[in-house]
């Protein structure tokens, strides 16, 4: 991956709609050329996909809540059910197994204190295995970038 690839990464982690012609022009390519490291950069895996971020205010979930999971057992079985449920729930947007103290930590969009109510008492602590949990919701984003390239 040279210079030419991470520009092209970095104009469409910005902007995924960029059609060939703009992108080509952006990052200072003709369209042949541009077409074809945009696909052998799909084919490699450098770029999973393209997705619409969506507005969760807009939604009716403003609010996100960061919640750190303990697990009671930690054989591949528990585990496995834990995050086939977690797959399961809308609510929450991301999830990912974490070293430390705590297991897991989920993000989770909500529709303030009785939105998270609801999700913590209806959903995560009916989850399989979960013994404790811990909680911080956002004030406010400082940042936002779905994928890094440097």
């Amino acid at each position: 991956m040279d210079a030419t690839d991470r520009r092209i990464l970095r104009a469409l982690a910005r902007r995924g709609r960029l059609s060939n012609a703009e992108l080509a022009e952006e990052v200072g390519l003709s369209p042949s050329p541009c077409w074809t490291r945009v696909r052998r950069l799909e084919a490699a895996g450098v770029i999973k996909g393209y997705a619409a971020l969506l507005d969760q205010a807009a939604l009716g979930m403003p609010d996100t809540v960061f919640l750190e999971v303990m697990m009671e057992k930690h054989d591949e079985a528990a585990l496995r059910r834990f995050e086939d449920a977690v797959n399961a729930i809308p609510e929450i947007l991301e999830c990912h197994l974490v070293t430390g103290e705590y297991d897991y930590i989920i993000k989770a969009a909500v529709n303030g204190t009785a939105g998270y109510e609801s999700l913590l008492r209806e959903k995560v602590y009916r989850l399989p295995g979960v013994r404790h949990t811990r909680s911080a919701f956002t004030l406010r984003c400082l940042k936002r970038e779905i994928s890094a390239v440097v």
